[in-house]
């Protein structure tokens, strides 16, 4: 066991990690992952990017269109705090848009803090 550096609070014992079996490609432990059931992230859906130069964003006016770099029908894709989720097609439910989840995937570094 090393160490803890200066100013560090003391480990506590009985707390329980939510992400200690990530490593090891095991499920989180339940109890530390009902703990985090009420904590809020940011979703965000990303229908598409484009790169301008800021000379020709300053040209933009109301009713411009710009064309993105994903096609009509291509999966969409969801970001959980900025990370890379998986994807979904848009659907709209009444007057708002939503997401219909297709794909969840995983990253490269899935697990590690």
């Amino acid at each position: 066991m090393s160490p803890q550096p200066p100013n560090a609070a003391p480990a506590n014992p009985g707390t329980i990690d939510a992400v200690s079996a990530a490593g090891d490609g095991a499920s989180p432990n339940p109890a530390a992952m009902s703990m985090l059931r009420d904590v809020e992230v940011e979703v965000t859906l990303e229908i598409g990017r484009r790169r301008m130069r800021i000379a020709d964003v300053l040209k933009l006016a109301s009713g411009q269109t710009l064309e993105l770099t994903k096609a009509a029908g291509e999966p969409l894709d969801v970001f959980v705090n900025g990370r890379l989720l998986g994807r979904g097609e848009a659907i709209v439910l009444g007057d708002r848009y939503g997401v219909r989840i297709t794909e969840i995937v995983s990253t490269p570094d899935e697990g590690r803090s």
